[in-house]
């Protein structure tokens, strides 16, 4: 039996703002800081220890990571940080108001932007200052490679390359991999791992913060799953995310 255990990043500042964030490289809030301080005690609660973690290259994540490391005493633990775990790029629609949005084109056409399994949202300008094109980060990633707009399938295939070649044979091997990432990036492996169809995995909603940990055969098929965590908080947190893209 292997062990994989996937965390999303703490609330960050537009998380708390109710804004489509993506690829913007925006800081945990305050509560995001103690959500990962919380996730981590969590896991040291529980006797996890870990040989080595993936997150993403936005610092909502790295600094989660951060987080729980220093709270499972594994600061020195080996941290690959790769782009392909990187939020959904949500186009057009970055830096807008979920709920103000929602008022604007309808709750069933944010729904669709948000959750649908292929419809992207707007696409992002390629001259725009924001697009990845611009960001040193991606230097070494092919331009044709980076989005200017992201569907959950988009984010899939972006992703399983990653899985596939560098996490998945890492976990079959026998370690134990800790991954810090976003609401869809953990949802493209959440699909993957459990065989969901699109619909079934567009009524899923990560919450922040909150461990999540498989047990996977040695085909790394899901035996079981848990949080790590109180039932009626885990419950509460996702139907916050769930109740993002309403109007108010």
């Amino acid at each position: 039996m292997h062990k994989l255990v996937v965390i999303r990043h703490g609330e960050s500042a537009w998380n708390k703002e109710n804004r489509f964030t993506g690829w913007e490289d925006v800081e945990l809030s305050e509560k995001g800081r103690a959500e990962a301080q919380k996730g981590g005690k969590a896991l040291k609660q529980r006797g996890f220890s870990f040989d080595v973690a993936y997150t993403s290259v936005l610092k909502r994540a790295i600094h989660t990571l951060d987080y729980v490391l220093t709270e499972i005493d594994q600061v020195w633990l080996p941290v690959h940080k790769e782009w392909r775990l990187n939020e959904r790029h949500y186009g057009g629609l970055q830096g807008l108001n979920k709920a103000e949005t929602a008022a604007k084109h309808g709750e069933e056409q944010v729904k669709i932007w948000r959750r649908s399994y292929d419809t992207p949202p707007p696409p992002m300008e390629l001259t725009d200052p924001r697009h990845p094109r611009q960001d040193p980060r991606y230097r070494h990633v092919n331009p044709k490679d980076l989005p200017n707009a992201e569907s959950l399938k988009d984010t899939v295939a972006r992703f399983l390359p990653l899985w596939t070649d560098k996490i998945a044979p890492r976990v079959r091997g026998g370690e134990k991999v800790l991954i810090v990432a976003h609401g869809n990036s953990l949802r493209a492996l959440m699909q993957h791992l459990e065989s969901m169809t699109p619909a079934e995995i567009m009524e899923v909603n990560m919450p922040t913060g909150i461990p999540l940990c498989y047990e996977l055969d040695q085909d790394l098929k899901v035996i079981r799953r848990e949080f790590i965590g109180d039932p009626e908080e885990v419950k509460a947190a996702m139907e916050a995310v769930a109740n993002q893209g309403k109007a108010r």
